[in-house]
């Protein structure tokens, strides 16, 4: 069982940025880990994905904006978010599974709000 912790979220403005990191308790090496965000009266959508072997995948509709990356010898994994809107505001997750794995690990979530 691996522990995940978010940190990094916040309030900024539009057009702002934010860093988020995931820290896990145990190695993250052998783990698909992503991005998650649920925002109010909506499902828990995917942001990001970032695979073992650092292939990145990522929804349409933060394409170009934010970047995740991973640091094993750390275990941590981060979302760079850029050039924020308001419809970013959400609860941020960080998840991690193994591969073929149906289940995620998942972290406690950070708030993000974005205002105009």
């Amino acid at each position: 069982q691996v522990q995940l912790v978010e940190s990094g979220g916040g309030a900024v403005q539009a057009g702002g940025s934010l860093r988020l990191s995931c820290a896990a308790s145990g190695s993250i090496a052998d783990l698909i880990m992503g991005w998650f965000r649920q925002a109010p009266g909506n499902q828990r959508e995917l942001v990001a994905l970032i695979t073992r072997k650092n292939r990145t995948d990522y929804e349409d509709f933060v394409a170009g904006r934010f970047t995740i990356s991973r640091e094993d010898a750390k275990n941590t994994v981060y979302l760079q978010m850029n050039s924020l809107k308001p419809e970013d505001t959400a609860v941020y997750y960080c998840a991690g599974k193994l591969l073929g794995a149906t289940d995620y690990y998942w972290g406690q979530g950070t708030q993000v709000t974005i205002s105009s």
